[in-house]
């Protein structure tokens, strides 16, 4: 297994502080979930005129782009075109940074028209972004994410699209909190269509100033009450052999610590998990 790590993470980095400290601190790769203060790389000159510009200096920092973070949410009718302009965008980004893998959300009315309906809009729209031009030389993964995090709500969308170019991206940060998972349920329904993993740990703390609307607050991984060792136990018995993300989400929640002080250590927690 690899890993990476997201720009959530660092925020106020620019591409060559992020060239410079990712490899420094131990990482095999980066996830573009924005940079500094745009949200959507597609749209730079970094990642267009620019692009072969990026992947050189990633390359000579010896990192290689393990994923793009998009906010396509497949389920959503109101955001077909939007998500398909993205898709567009993403695919020529992608594989100029030979990139393998996209981001996409499940998102969607769920809560008026229930998750088989939205399930079957998210089928038309996944048909849709892979009949792009270059779309199917990406593998497209759906997160466990918003309402789409239990499992069996998850492979309501696996089972429609059965393609192998569309898989799932199991955020251990979610499955376990909010779904109320143990590894084994999660990896027993997803794990053969499991192509991508998002960590991040947290502590049930519902006094402690920095905890979230459910009383969870994140923490280095390792320290919290997540499953995530027992998570990366059952990928590596599996034969998983991807990439494993380490999502701070130093963006949305500015008081969590500063990647130079998180990064290195979610790379020590790691790495004897791996290796």
């Amino acid at each position: 297994m690899k890993i990476s790590f997201t720009t959530l993470g660092c925020p106020d980095w620019d591409l060559r502080t992020i060239c410079e400290n990712g490899r420094r601190f131990g990482f095999d790769g980066v996830d573009f979930r924005g940079l500094k203060a745009d949200l959507d790389v597609t749209l730079l000159p970094a990642f267009t005129t620019g692009v072969a510009d990026t992947r050189k200096a990633l390359a000579d920092a010896g990192l290689a782009v393990s994923g793009f973070s998009s906010s396509i949410n497949i389920c959503d009718p109101e955001k077909r075109q939007a998500n398909l302009d993205e898709a567009k965008r993403t695919v020529g980004v992608a594989v100029a940074l030979g990139c393998p893998n996209v981001r996409v959300f499940g998102g969607g009315p769920v809560k008026t028209i229930g998750h088989e309906k939205a399930a079957d809009i998210g089928r038309e729209c996944m048909e849709a972004i892979l009949a792009l031009d270059g779309a199917r030389d990406l593998h497209w993964l759906f997160e466990t994410h918003d309402r789409w995090i239990r499992s069996q709500d998850c492979r309501l969308l696996l089972d429609r699209i059965p393609d192998p170019a569309f898989g799932m991206l199991w955020d251990m940060g979610h499955t376990p909190r909010v779904a109320g998972e143990a590894p084994e349920e999660t990896y027993s329904l997803l794990g053969p269509r499991i192509g991508y993993v998002h960590l991040k740990d947290a502590a049930l703390d519902p006094k402690h100033p920095r905890a979230m609307g459910d009383g969870w607050r994140y923490v280095p991984p390792g320290t919290g009450q997540l499953p995530l060792a027992k998570g990366i136990a059952l990928l590596r018995a599996g034969g998983y052999d991807g990439w494993l993300l380490f999502e701070h989400e130093k963006r949305w929640h500015p008081d969590l610590p500063e990647p130079e002080e998180a990064f290195p250590q979610f790379v020590r927690w790691v790495r004897p998990l791996i290796e």
